[in-house]
C-alpha cells in the first residue's frame, strides 16, 4: 500500500539460475570480454610479460565445464551476470574466468558460481579446486578467502607471473 508521496524502494524480488553451456556460448564470451575491459586496464603494464608467457591463456580443449548465471528479474527478463569456467590442469581442476557484472556483485552470483564449481569438482572425485587470481584484484582475493580458500604455493603455469596469488579449497 502505497500513501501519497511515498514511493517503494524495495528492489524486486530475482531469481538465479546457474547453466552449463559451451566455452563459447554468446552469453559466456560476453562475460569473459566485460571481464577483460574492467581487469585488462589493471595489468597494462604487464601486458609484455603476460603475452609472452600465455600463463593465463585458457586453451578451449581443457575446459571441463562453463558455468553462467542468470538472473529472472520481477517482469521475466533473464539477464546473464556471471560466468566461471573450469579447466584441467595435471589432475586438478582449475577455475578460470571467475566474473561477476558489476552490477551484480553482492547479490549472490559469486556464491552460485562458487557452488556450481565446487561440485563439479566433487563430481570428478576430487578433493580439492584451485586457482590462480592476480595482486591488483583485491576483492577476489577476500571473495576467496571468505569463501573457505586457502594460499597455495604458487602452480604451473603462473610461476612465471609472480604477482600470482594461488589458492585452494579442499572438498
Amino acid at each position: 500500500m502505497l500513501r501519497s508521496g511515498v514511493t517503494d524502494v524495495c528492489q524486486p524480488r530475482t531469481e538465479l539460475t546457474v547453466r552449463t553451456v559451451d566455452w563459447d556460448h554468446p552469453d559466456a564470451e560476453a562475460l569473459r570480454a566485460a571481464m577483460a575491459a574492467e581487469v585488462g586496464p589493471r595489468y597494462a603494464d604487464r601486458a609484455a610479460l603476460m603475452s609472452k608467457t600465455q600463463a593465463n591463456a585458457v586453451d578451449e580443449s581443457s575446459v571441463h565445464r562453463t558455468f553462467v548465471v542468470y538472473r529472472r528479474d520481477s517482469e521475466g527478463v533473464e539477464r546473464a551476470v556471471g560466468h566461471a569456467a573450469l579447466r584441467w590442469n595435471g589432475s586438478d581442476l582449475e577455475l578460470e574466468r571467475m566474473f561477476v557484472h558489476p552490477d551484480h556483485r553482492g547479490t549472490g552470483v559469486s556464491a552460485a558460481l562458487l557452488q556450481a564449481s565446487e561440485n563439479a569438482a566433487r563430481d570428478q572425485g576430487l578433493p580439492r579446486l584451485i586457482l590462480q587470481t592476480g595482486d591488483r584484484q583485491p576483492d577476489a582475493v577476500r571473495l576467496y578467502e571468505k569463501s573457505g580458500y586457502t594460499r597455495i604455493p604458487v602452480f604451473p603455469p603462473y610461476e612465471v607471473l609472480p604477482f600470482s596469488n594461488t589458492f585452494e579449497k579442499r572438498l
